[in-house]
């Protein structure tokens, strides 16, 4: 395994202003999930533009005074009501429907079916961005170990008899991917 730079992880680098590129990898990481969630609200192509660089430049301007309070939640929380916040703005200034404005109180509605969803959706493309950012720091073997058992549904003793090994060599290699895409996931995905 390739090592690692740092023990933050990028919501704590991003905090601590570390590099220029823990910013790039935050907004490769959430920029399409912010624009599939303004796209379900706002209609126009060129506004779903204008309307993710709001909720994009908020972010910068505001993740510097961003304390996770560690609960379940927390950042995904505060993202979405930056997002809701620059959507409603939009809405305001083109006139909103009163559909438009029943979503967005569906969204504040942390238990609505809506916002569970965006939840769902959220914690799923963040694990999936972030699994293929760290899975090429492991050799093949440990790829196709972790990709059988935890996708594939592989049993441990299958994975073991195909790779000519142990069944702890399987839950070994699990734990070390796991291991690093928590910390990768760290304060993103609770």
């Amino acid at each position: 395994m390739a090592a690692i730079d740092t023990p933050l992880s990028l919501l704590d680098r991003l905090v601590s202003h570390e590099d220029d590129e823990s910013w790039q990898r935050f907004s490769d990481l959430y920029e399409p999930l912010i624009r599939r969630w303004v796209g379900k609200l706002v209609s126009r192509p060129d506004s779903v533009d204008d309307v993710t660089q709001e909720v994009l430049k908020a972010l910068v301007e505001g993740l510097p005074g961003f304390q996770h309070n560690r609960r379940k939640g927390a950042f995904r929380a505060w993202l979405r009501s930056i997002t809701i916040h620059r959507v409603r703005r939009h809405w305001r200034d083109q006139r909103a429907t009163p559909a438009q404005l029943s979503d967005a109180r569906d969204l504040e509605d942390l238990r609505s079916a809506l916002s569970l969803l965006w939840d769902g959706e959220h914690n799923r493309h963040v694990v999936r961005s972030l699994l293929e950012r760290v899975l090429p720091e492991f050799d093949a073997k440990t790829q196709d170990i972790f990709w059988r058992l935890v996708f594939d549904g592989s049993s441990p003793r299958e994975i073991a008899a195909k790779f000519g090994c142990s069944a702890n060599v399987v839950y070994i290699a699990k734990a070390r991917v796991l291991k690093r895409l928590r910390l990768e996931a760290s304060g993103l995905v609770e």
